[in-house]
């Protein structure tokens, strides 16, 4: 068995609904995307350990990923509704940050050192300590992939993953380096 089925069975098993091989040397972080977050479309710039600025700088985050030789990207697909199922995105989105931390977890036991990228802002706990205090759980913070400069759905089709699933479905994507 492949490192990477190996790693697309520990996904599966974890809740994903797709999987693709990642490639570090696809993973470009990019200035414009960073520029996204600074204009806290989200809402969460400045605001918490796992968003900018206080999450590592983009080239912080390249020296990080060259030590690393793969890895997987990982999704979980939901159906809506409508364009509008609020509910259904965020029992998706639910879904996604369950089988990230399960993954996570799975993948610290199997390979010891790891790079996790998750989706949206860290959600651990209830409140972040930032700025005042430091990070209560900086071995489990979730830094999103945007947060981190990489354009998702570039990432996706740059390792052979779709981003889009048509109408009234919605994707949510992260990866994991070993």
């Amino acid at each position: 068995m492949s490192k990477y089925d190996k790693l697309a069975a520990i996904a599966e098993e974890c809740g994903f609904t797709h999987s693709s091989p990642l490639k570090v040397s696809t993973l470009e972080f990019m200035q414009d995307v960073r520029d996204m977050c600074n204009a806290d479309q989200c809402e969460n710039f400045n605001k918490s350990w796992s968003c900018p600025p206080a999450c590592a700088s983009l080239e912080d985050m390249q020296k990080r990923v060259e030590s690393f030789e793969g890895g997987i990207l990982v999704q979980t697909v939901g159906e809506l509704e409508d364009s509008y199922d609020w509910e259904g995105i965020m029992e998706a989105g639910m879904r996604q940050k369950e089988a990230f931390a399960k993954l996570w977890g799975e993948l610290k036991k199997e390979y010891g050192e790891i790079l996790a990228m998750g989706t949206g802002v860290c959600r651990i706990c209830e409140s972040c300590t930032y700025p005042d205090e430091p990070c209560r759980f900086p071995d489990r913070m979730e830094v999103s992939m945007e947060a981190c400069g990489l354009f998702v759905s570039k990432v996706c089709t740059d390792n052979g993953l779709a981003y889009n699933y048509g109408q009234d479905k919605i994707a949510f994507t992260a990866c994991f380096l070993v």
